[in-house]
């Protein structure tokens, strides 16, 4: 299996990094307009699309990776999710296509994750939460429990999230 990670930021790389430690992928490429070490630039993506590839907008920007998702999908790509082997994951939780999962981050019983979602490490997302497309919960951020997260929100590092 190949994947192909769009950005070669820091995002980008911890993408390559928990890919690489998931052993799903034979082989891990960039594309980035902004890089001369990558393979080419974004939209040269449709090249690479095939049975044997999984594709990931490794954009930091909310919007930006919620709408390459989309446009991914569109073009009958294979979304990458990864979850880290150190997290938690209730078996009771619905995670979306395109969500990444980080080390140490624990989604509790009833939650549904949407598309394109980032929980990083050390994040808790308590029971029965609801975190719509492109949601980006920062380190060590916590979701308490039954809050909705809307599509696109970014939940700061630390930040606590209660009901009021």
């Amino acid at each position: 299996m190949r994947l192909v990670i769009l950005g070669a930021g820091g995002y980008g790389r911890t993408i390559e990094d928990i890919a690489g430690q998931s052993g799903r992928y034979e082989e891990i490429i960039f594309l980035d307009d902004h890089n001369e070490e990558a393979a080419g630039v974004c939209d040269t993506y449709p090249e690479y699309i095939d049975d044997n590839t999984e594709l990931y907008p490794a954009f930091g920007n909310n919007e930006s990776r919620s709408e390459w998702i989309g446009k991914l999908k569109a073009h009958g790509a294979k979304i990458c999710s990864l979850i880290h082997p150190s997290a938690y994951v209730s078996p009771s939780a619905k995670i979306g296509t395109g969500t990444i999962v980080l080390p140490h981050a624990s989604i509790g019983t009833n939650v549904t994750v949407g598309e394109g979602c980032i929980i990083n490490m050390n994040a808790v997302v308590d029971h029965d939460c609801l975190l719509e497309d492109g949601v980006h919960i920062c380190l060590g951020a916590i979701v308490k429990a039954g809050i909705i997260i809307k599509n696109n929100v970014k939940v700061e590092a630390g930040e606590v999230i209660r009901k009021i």
